[in-house]
Parts: structure tokens; C-alpha cells; sequence
């Protein structure tokens, strides 16, 4: 990376725009989806501190990168090509995922430890079945099944527990036609899981965990979500201060590192991994901060869904009194630009998803019968 050890850039979008229009043209179309920005802080730091921070509009980026220090000025560039990059749909098994707006990813837990719903949908594979083909109904784009909980202080998981847990949910959600995706940490889970249906990983240690996982992924061809946790084994590691900045610098390192593995840069996906690490600030602050994350080129995933922080900000509400917090939450996403919410609540969030983007349709027709 064309940068000096001890300093770089972001760019950063904090001005938006229901559409073009409302502008006079001078806005852009974050990564090809459904929000507009017009206003952009470019942002240097060194040795951890901001050291200069300036704002301007599109047509003022081209005169504002040129001021920039020869040494960022590469990453700077490629940073703004990177927040207009309009990504290509996922091609998963059948199913075709588009990436022009936002999609909800289904959560189904088959542990028995899990923060939302441990057992719920383990012991009984009807009842996971019922909850998937629901959650399909209602308008999940894909499904994502773990059999290992990634709370604070849960028990590690054997691997051929884990295959055995996932194995029938992955199964049943993939003969419903359901496209599915695998969240683990392990290979050989991976491996069983897309054999048996997956199409899509999903990994909170970002392939760190197994080093046999960088591997299986490339060769297999699937897309993978890759999260930002800790060091890969200890997902729960303090992220530390300037949490935006070292969440950013860290997944551009570990999408780096994947793709010197051999996996093809369109077929990342990348998750700043909100309770991970994170404290209430930090993760406030990363919510807030997420269109800057399309700087890294890439579609973004967000997995917010019934979160501590929303107890934390609702007079510890507990995890069955979450669904106010996490449509809230999704809702922030979607005017991020992001491009899949991982949630518990399908049902209400595609209701929600359906009028945020009625709303969105609508604004872009708002100015027509204003004079020329």
C-alpha cells in the first residue's frame, strides 16, 4: 500500500442527499446502491492522531486529493473510486443475490448457548425447518446457519459437533431452495457445510482462526463474509481507541491477506463485527461511521440485530425485548449504504427494508415539477 508506515487517509462521506437532484447533480451514488452523498471529510492521520482533516463536495475531491502528500495520494484515489464501485450481485448455488440495495440475511442458531436463541431450533429439526422456510417466506434473501455460539465466556465446540449440529439445517434451508450460508470458524466445517448445500461463508475470525480456511475458500470459489474480531482466536479482544480508524485499517489488512490467499476481491464481503471487542462507544461510533467503509471496495455486511448495546441503551432491555433497538439499528445500516443486515427479525425488517425503499423510490422523483 502506497502509504507511509506511520500515516494515512480516509475518506470519509458525512453529507447526504435524498437524490441527485436535490444537489444540482453534485453527489454520488455510495457503491451503486441507494444513498447520496455530497459531502466528504478527507481525513489524514500519523502515529494514531488526525493531523488534518478537510471537506468538500465531489466536484471539489479532485482539487482536494491534489493537495494531499505524494505518499497518499494513490490510496486516496483509490478510496474514492472505490465509494462509487458498484458491486455485482452474489452468485449463490441458484440464487442470485442483487447488491443495489439493501438485502436481510436470516439468522438460524443450532446451539444450544447462543445470546438470542440458544436450543431454540437444535433438538428439534421441524422447528428449525418451520423457522427457516418462515424466515425464506417473509423475505430473507439467504440464511445464515452457525452451530457454535460466539458469545463472551461460551464453550468451545468440537468439530464434528459443529458438523453434526449444522448439517440437517444446512440440508433442509437448501432444499427448500433457500440459499444458505455457513457461520464458522473451522475448514472442515466449512467443507461439510457447502458439500452439503452453503454457498456463502461466513467467518467472525476473517479466515484467522483455521489456517486451513484461506485455503478451502479459494478453492471452492464462494463468496465470504469477513469480520472484524479480535485476533481471530480471541473474538472478544478489545478493539482500543479510535475504534473506526483500526477497524478500518484492520479489515483492509485482512481482506488484503485473503486475497493473497487466492480469493478473488469480488467475492469478499466485509463486517466491522458491532459487539466484538467493541464497547457501547465503539460500536456507536462504527454504526455512525459505516459509509466510510465503503471506501475499502467491497459490499458491507451488518449484524446488529438484538446486541447488548441495545439493552445497554434501553434500560437493560433483554434479548426478547430487542426488536425496537435492532430495526432502529438496521434502518442506520441502510442509510449507510449497506448492503446485508444480519438479523433475528426477518419478518419486520423486510417490512421495514420495503418502506425505507419506498421512501428512497420517491425522493428521486421529489424535485420534477421544480423549474430547470
Amino acid at each position: 500500500m502506497p502509504q507511509h508506515a506511520s500515516r494515512s487517509v480516509y475518506i470519509r462521506p458525512i453529507g447526504f442527499a435524498l437524490g441527485p437532484q436535490s444537489e444540482e447533480g453534485d453527489t454520488v451514488r455510495l457503491a451503486g446502491g441507494m444513498i447520496y452523498a455530497h459531502r466528504f471529510a478527507v481525513i489524514v492521520r500519523e502515529n494514531g492522531s488526525v493531523t488534518e482533516r478537510r471537506t468538500c463536495s465531489p466536484a471539489m475531491m479532485p482539487d482536494t486529493l491534489e493537495r494531499l502528500p505524494e505518499d497518499l495520494a494513490a490510496e486516496a484515489a483509490l478510496q474514492w473510486s472505490n465509494l462509487t464501485l458498484a458491486h455485482p450481485p452474489l452468485e449463490l448455488g441458484e440464487r442470485t443475490i442483487r447488491l443495489d440495495q439493501p438485502q436481510v440475511m436470516g439468522i438460524l442458531n443450532v446451539t444450544p448457548d447462543s445470546f438470542s436463541d440458544g436450543g431454540a431450533f437444535l433438538d428439534d429439526p421441524e422447528v428449525g425447518r418451520a423457522h427457516a422456510a418462515q424466515m425464506l417466506e417473509a423475505g430473507a434473501a439467504l440464511i445464515d446457519i452457525g452451530g457454535e455460539s460466539t458469545r463472551p465466556g461460551a464453550q468451545a465446540v468440537l468439530e464434528q459437533d459443529e458438523i453434526a449440529r449444522i448439517l440437517p439445517a444446512v440440508e433442509y434451508t437448501a432444499t427448500m431452495g433457500g440459499a444458505v450460508s455457513i457461520d464458522t470458524r473451522r475448514a472442515e466445517v466449512m467443507q461439510a457445510a457447502l458439500d452439503a448445500g452453503a454457498s456463502l461463508v461466513n467467518d467472525v475470525s476473517a479466515l484467522r482462526y483455521d489456517p486451513r480456511a484461506p485455503e478451502l475458500v479459494a478453492a471452492r470459489g464462494c463468496p465470504v463474509v469477513l469480520m472484524h474480531a479480535g485476533d481471530g482466536t480471541d473474538l472478544h479482544q478489545k478493539a482500543g481507541e479510535s475504534a473506526v480508524f483500526n477497524v478500518f485499517d484492520a479489515l483492509r489488512t485482512i481482506r488484503d491477506d485473503a486475497v493473497a490467499a487466492g480469493i478473488a476481491p469480488e467475492r469478499i464481503v466485509l463486517d466491522p463485527g458491532i459487539g466484538f471487542g467493541k464497547q457501547v462507544a465503539d460500536n456507536l461510533a462504527l454504526i455512525n461511521a459505516l459509509p466510510l467503509f465503503h471506501a475499502l471496495g467491497h459490499p458491507l455486511l451488518l449484524g446488529a440485530s438484538r446486541k447488548r448495546m441495545i439493552g445497554a441503551l434501553s434500560h437493560e432491555a433483554p434479548v426478547e425485548k430487542r426488536l425496537g433497538g435492532s430495526i432502529a439499528l438496521a434502518l442506520a445500516g441502510m442509510n449507510a449504504g449497506v448492503q446485508m443486515l444480519r438479523v433475528h427479525d426477518v419478518a419486520e425488517t423486510v417490512q421495514a427494508r420495503n418502506v425505507w425503499r419506498g421512501l428512497r423510490d420517491a425522493a428521486l422523483t421529489d424535485f420534477a415539477d421544480l423549474p430547470a
